[in-house]
């Protein structure tokens, strides 16, 4: 097996490393034997002078490579300890680097994860390149990121023994492709290519994901582990995790940086929302409440009919300007309770309203989960304001007029650093649950 073999490597590295060690003191550092006296050295010039030139004295005489004798032996002392260390460095880095995990990205979720909660970085930087890739050291694995288009099963170089699959299982179409890799990690692991899979899941709206039970190891399958949006029901913190929407990546949303302007400068709208108004549905609700008393003339409002999957240059930019320039981003359900743009909002330090309502569908019962729906978000102390009815928000928008701008700005910095923490958090979480699940099947 690949893993043997690399730990056989090691040992004959290490081992090397030894015998050098062991080379360089024999040579140099092994007490020497007394060499026989030599007959008196009788300089036919007479003896030297006091100048500091050196003469013979008693039964001693003068060495003249002593000097380049002792420039050796602390030579060879120091060549002594750089070995010693580079050894140390060599184990303690096969130490501390425990697992090498390679991430397969065949969702654009995939991007939230390496670029935003990772704050990895791809080569090339171009979005539409057929191959991207990355790589970083977080805990005691080093990950490395592959995706694009020419990313295709069997023709791409499977460089570790643990494999993060990350899949999109949102439609029939997209779980068909989903499972032609999932059959392909499968076969890698019949054949001991590899060791280990996880998979993050951007799952069903209506959490609708049976079709991936069969592949947990829990009901036979190879799949360790399971990162699944939204409030899946069986979602169980020992193999089945929640997962974070994230932002929309596949319409190319950036990792903002927060700058002083966006913290500090005073913000022309109360709130915004950008979006499709669905036929009877709390979307109607709140475009007929925004426009009683003018409120709608408060806020940045650009409503459709119609979904648009993809984003003109300038709808996009409206999006993002209207973040920036709004206190609060108005956040209705469509079929799930959560969607890109909080996370979006979170980005641009614009307070998430959110309608804090169950959607039909088989996630999590909010009458078992009691933070349900969003139960991430909340576990984790998502600063947002929550409203159960649209009904709500003239209320809100009144308290919101009263705020100060030093207020403002505090909320601002408040709901940013909670959104960096979020993310770090989930970091931490991804990668500990990683070793703790695959560096315990090794020992096991």
């Amino acid at each position: 097996m690949r893993g043997a073999r690399k730990r056989l490597c090691s040992a004959l590295i290490v081992a090397y490393g030894l015998f050098s060690l062991y080379a360089a003191y024999t040579v140099f550092l092994r007490p020497r034997r007394t060499a026989a006296p030599r007959p008196p050295h009788r300089d036919r010039r007479g003896p030297r002078g006091e100048s500091g030139d050196h003469v013979a004295v008693g039964n001693e005489e003068w060495n003249p490579w002593e000097g380049e004798e002792k420039s050796e032996l602390v030579a060879s002392q120091q060549r002594f300890e750089a070995n010693r260390k580079m050894i140390k460095n060599a184990q303690s880095h096969l130490e501390q680097t425990s697992l090498r995990v390679q991430i397969w990205g065949k969702a654009a979720i995939g991007l939230y994860l390496w670029q935003h909660i990772f704050g990895g970085h791809l080569q090339p930087d171009d979005v539409t390149a057929q191959w991207r890739e990355g790589s970083q050291k977080a805990g005691k694995t080093y990950f490395s990121f592959i995706t694009g288009p020419s990313v295709v099963p069997g023709y791409f170089s499977v460089e570790a023994e643990n494999v993060v699959l990350v899949l999109n299982g949102r439609e029939k179409a997209k779980i068909t492709y989903a499972t032609q890799w999932l059959h392909y990690a499968q076969t890698l692991i019949q054949t001991h290519k590899i060791r280990h899979v996880a998979v993050v899941l951007l799952g069903s709206e209506q959490c609708s994901n049976e079709w991936i039970q069969p592949y947990l190891k829990r009901h036979g399958g190879f799949v360790n582990l399971l990162f699944v949006t939204y409030d899946y029901a069986l979602v169980n913190e020992e193999d089945i995790f929640q997962w974070p929407l994230g932002v929309a990546t596949y319409r190319n949303f950036p990792l903002v940086e927060p700058s002083w302007s966006m913290l500090h400068d005073p913000r022309p709208y109360l709130c915004n929302f950008l979006g499709t108004v669905y036929k009877n549905s709390s979307r109607e609700t709140l475009m007929e409440i925004l426009k009683q008393d003018g409120l709608d003339k408060l806020c940045w409002i650009a409503a459709r009919e119609q979904w648009q999957p993809q984003e003109t240059n300038e709808s996009f930019k409206n999006y993002q300007d209207a973040l920036l320039q709004s206190d609060l981003t108005l956040c209705p359900v469509g079929i799930n309770t959560e969607c890109y743009r909080i996370y979006e909002a979170c980005s641009y330090g614009s307070l998430p309203v959110i309608e804090d309502v169950m959607t039909p569908g088989d996630c999590g019962n909010s009458s078992m989960y009691h933070s349900a729906p969003l139960q991430l978000l909340k576990t984790m102390g998502a600063p947002f304001i929550f409203i159960k009815n649209w009904k709500e928000l003239p209320a809100v928008l009144e308290k919101e007029k009263k705020m100060s701008l030093q207020e403002k700005i505090q909320r601002r910095k408040k709901l940013i650093e909670w959104y960096q923490n979020f993310k770090a958090w989930m970091r931490q979480k991804f990668v500990n649950t990683l070793e703790n699940s695959f560096l315990t099947s090794d020992k096991g």
